[in-house]
């Protein structure tokens, strides 16, 4: 700990902008301000970055230190950029779980919509003639090959393909 008259003269030249004596304040108070804000918070990383933190504000606010308990005063700036960090904590949980609860809204939209659209799918596919039906169910159900189901219906693949591309059109018709 800085002798009283030493730590009146390292903050008189913080004010006048030395950064010898910002130095000397860091040294002085860094590892209990370290030290704080892990007790609050238990995170290393956090802790750093809060430390890092008040150390610009420090900076930015020496100006505004009257003369008073200056460890007071630099320990009141961390409780604020605490708490601060603690509302940004609240503000992201909020926004994820708004979030978290947009997706599932969406993904049950979306479930909604594919069992719809399957079903009503499958009630078109009905309504083709076997044939045809046959064809889709083969290419996109079962993923067998062009080539494949032209040997396998004894048809020049052309054929296969002529008739599986009016089949795929029909069944956009009906769809729509």
């Amino acid at each position: 700990m800085a002798e009283n008259n030493d730590l009146t003269q390292m903050i008189a030249g913080c004010k006048k902008g030395v950064p010898e004596c910002f130095s000397q304040l860091v040294d002085i108070y860094a590892s209990r301000l370290f030290g704080y804000f892990y007790r609050l918070t238990g995170d290393n990383e956090a802790s750093d970055d809060l430390l890092s933190k008040l150390f610009v504000r420090l900076v930015e606010k020496i100006s505004s230190f009257k003369g008073d308990s200056f460890e007071g005063w630099l320990f009141k700036v961390a409780s604020n950029i605490f708490y601060d960090y603690l509302r940004g904590k609240q503000r992201q949980k909020k926004l994820l779980d708004a979030r978290k609860k947009q997706l599932e809204s969406n993904k049950q939209k979306a479930q909604q919509f594919d069992s719809e659209q399957f079903d009503k799918l499958q009630i078109q596919l009905k309504k083709l003639d076997a044939d045809t039906r046959e064809l889709i169910m083969l290419r996109f159900y079962s993923q067998v090959s062009f080539k494949e189901i032209a040997k396998m219906r004894s048809e020049p693949i052309g054929t296969t393909l002529s008739k599986l591309h009016r089949g795929l059109k029909k069944l956009r018709e009906l769809m729509n």
